[in-house]
């Protein structure tokens, strides 16, 4: 029989007491209703992306939203493939996004940016109103697909964002829109940034996978990379207006193909066509390996 799969983004920064009892109740429940992916779980709050059929994700819903601290989770949703995530894995940690921003110190229930809606910011790029829209993924991610006139820091991870704060600084005559996946880095992030001196900062509420769903293939332009078997993900990218963003690291024509390089001490993710894929033994990074 065909069954529809689909796909869970969410978070919720809110205190939770014992995480290693969520952790419990979430790895039980998940394999109860057969969802796999990734959850983590932290005194702070809890992040997660996983795939089931239609009616197991939502299950999943109405027993989170029995749950007091989660009763209120905006869930991101998308067509899963039912192969999206390789297994389930619930674990418990100091922070939601990633232990090494942990010493931050920055709590988000009590310090975070201005929420600006799809349609907001929708409304500020067709006024012309001046604005920077600093998007705080990682570099690989934004060669498949990113905003019009987007500020893209050179963040190799999220935890650089230190490395790249002396320029941000300097963009104090127009608000700052911060943008990512679903929401949750930059609920961290412009903290961070008001707490090195940057005071009129945004962030996109649910993320540029909201934004895509309401306004496809307008001002955010390509394809959303994502961390599942996908890789990418789009609306209605068929449509004559969808533009492909990302270009082969090789010949540099037009491609949204996404590689590792085989190197061990490296692993970076490009792109490369598979017309220049095709021309090597193992890829490696044709300007070079970072170190």
């Amino acid at each position: 029989m065909n069954m529809s799969y689909q796909i869970l983004l969410f978070y919720k920064y809110v205190e939770v007491a014992d995480p290693q009892a969520v952790k419990l109740w979430q790895k039980t429940l998940c394999q109860l209703l057969g969802l796999k992916g990734r959850i983590i779980i932290a005194p702070e709050g809890i992040n997660g992306t996983v795939e089931g059929t239609v009616e197991a994700t939502r299950q999943y819903m109405r027993a989170m939203k029995e749950y007091p601290a989660f009763s209120e989770i905006t869930y991101k949703i998308s067509e899963g493939t039912g192969n999206a995530m390789p297994r389930l894995s619930v674990k418990v940690r100091k922070d939601i996004i990633s232990d090494s921003v942990a010493h931050w110190s920055v709590n988000p229930s009590q310090k975070t940016g201005k929420y600006l809606t799809a349609d907001e910011l929708h409304e500020w790029y067709e006024s012309g109103k001046k604005f920077y829209l600093v998007d705080l993924r990682n570099d690989y991610e934004h060669q498949s697909g990113h905003f019009d006139n987007a500020i893209l820091p050179a963040m190799e991870n999220f935890r650089d964002l230190p490395k790249v704060i002396p320029e941000l600084q300097k963009l104090t005559d127009a608000p700052m829109v911060t943008v990512c996946t679903g929401g949750v880095r930059c609920e961290k992030a412009t903290g961070f940034l008001m707490n090195n001196g940057l005071q009129d900062v945004y962030q996109l509420q649910d993320g540029i996978v909201t934004y895509m769903e309401k306004y496809p293939n307008q001002h955010f332009k390509g394809k959303l990379y994502v961390f599942d078997n996908r890789i990418l993900m789009g609306f209605h990218t068929d449509a004559p207006e969808h533009e492909t963003v990302g270009h082969c690291v090789v010949c540099q024509k037009p491609s949204e193909h996404y590689v590792n390089c085989t190197n061990d001490d490296c692993h970076r993710h490009l792109i490369c066509c598979e017309d220049c894929l095709a021309n090597y033994t193992a890829f490696t990074c044709p300007q070079g390996c970072r170190a």
